[in-house]
């Protein structure tokens, strides 16, 4: 009889009792299922709520992602879309400026 072969592939899941945020085999997941950044987590979530269970290895470091820089640029692209002429930043084939 053959001895059987097995493969050596493993699966290792963590999941931050606080968050809920998911690392398989060492690598953060976001929520969507899309390679995360661990920098991004600190700067939206870890650093938020400052937690001594957060699994996060990036727990403290500054940079990344944070709501700070989405606020930044949700503002600039609010300012831009004000100083814009009133048409439709695309056209459906109905806009017409000779009406």
């Amino acid at each position: 009889m053959a001895e059987r072969e097995f493969s050596d592939l493993k699966l290792d899941r963590k999941e931050c009792e606080r968050c809920g945020a998911t690392w398989l085999n060492g690598q953060h997941i976001w929520r969507t299922g899309a390679k995360g950044n661990e920098l991004d987590l600190a700067g939206l979530v870890c650093n938020q709520i400052n937690d001594p269970r957060c699994l996060n290895p990036m727990k403290g470091c500054s940079g990344g992602d944070t709501w700070a820089k989405r606020a930044a640029f949700i503002n600039k692209a609010t300012e831009e879309i004000i100083k814009a002429p009133q048409e439709p930043m695309w056209d459906a084939g109905i806009w017409s400026s000779d009406s």
